[in-house]
């Protein structure tokens, strides 16, 4: 396993933005951009996936991160239910709608396993390092302020 500096570097992250620029994609090409309900609220739950991993990871605290991810995860439930809204409304095929599904159900997988774990480290999280450096050290003072 490759070490994790960014929330970039996860795969749960990761299969969130290919399914949110699969849906991007999607209300692009039909006409379900005009569906501003259906389409507005698919936006916010997948979009909602990718950006609680975010914040969840950038909190550098484990119980926070949990509960991001499980807000996260979640989302991804929300969007998979809005994903039959999508094909009872006909905007994707079947073989789209079980393609879509199951890369849902492998997200929630996903986050499940990362949460269980985070859940059996030992380590509190990022913030509670020792060798962390505290935000007012002179370093973190030395930046050059803008010239105006």
């Amino acid at each position: 396993m490759s070490k994790i500096e960014a929330f970039e570097d996860l795969r749960i992250w990761q299969q969130a933005r290919e399914l949110s620029l699969w849906f991007y994609h999607l209300k692009k090409s039909t006409s379900l951009g005009s569906d501003f309900k259906l389409c507005g609220q698919a936006d916010r739950s997948i979009g909602s996936v990718m950006d609680n991993i975010a914040e969840g990871f950038e909190r550098n605290g484990k119980k926070e991160f949990l509960n991001f991810l499980s807000i996260a995860k979640g989302s991804a439930g929300e969007f998979r239910s809005q994903l039959y809204r999508i094909y009872d409304r006909d905007y994707i095929s079947e073989d789209e709608l079980e393609a879509k599904l199951a890369a849902c159900k492998l997200l929630s997988k996903g986050i499940s396993s990362f949460m269980n774990y985070l859940a059996s480290t030992e380590l509190p999280g990022w913030k509670f390092k020792e060798d962390q450096e505290e935000y007012t050290s002179k370093k973190a003072l030395s930046i050059k302020p803008l010239k105006h």
